[in-house]
């Protein structure tokens, strides 16, 4: 393979073939949020919510505000418990552009005592599946907006 067959380089360090696509990809995107905005209310109080269908008592996490199983709309708003059991966790080394500037980070899924799985980012030390972890409201840097993630 050469550089003007294909867009490969070679890694120096590990000499694997690397695929640079030539194409910049900028995705900006609206997601309206009116109908779940008492979940950002909650993230300022320092609460992390779900919704709760009040016909079949499924948990919706993230929250929305129609249950697809009854086919009806406005939830009941329940917080979501602060205790869960790690489930499965991935260290993400390639990351989007988007979240390029941050050093490498975690990502797990953890059940939560509700029966509630979440994803989210983690922040601990010493990951071990089914270790307990709890689920915070925390300001994300640099940005400063709120969100929430998993922890010790």
């Amino acid at each position: 393979m050469t550089s003007n067959e294909f867009p490969i380089i070679y890694d120096q360090k590990s000499g694997n073939a690397l695929w640079i696509d030539l194409r910049q990809l900028n995705l900006r995107y609206q997601i309206p949020v009116g109908k779940i905005g008492k979940f950002f209310e909650g993230l300022k109080q320092d609460k992390v919510l779900a919704t709760k269908c009040p016909k079949c008592e499924e948990i919706y996490f993230p929250p929305q505000d129609d249950c697809p199983k009854c086919k009806i709309s406005g939830l009941e708003w329940i917080e979501m418990p602060e205790e869960g059991e790690l489930l499965s966790y991935s260290v993400i080394n390639v990351k989007p552009p988007s979240f390029s500037h941050y050093p490498d980070y975690v990502v797990g899924i953890a059940k939560m005592k509700n029966g509630v799985n979440v994803l989210a980012w983690i922040k601990s030390k010493d990951l071990k599946i089914g270790m307990k972890v709890k689920l915070k409201v925390v300001k994300r840097e640099p940005e400063g907006y709120l969100t929430y993630e998993l922890g010790d």
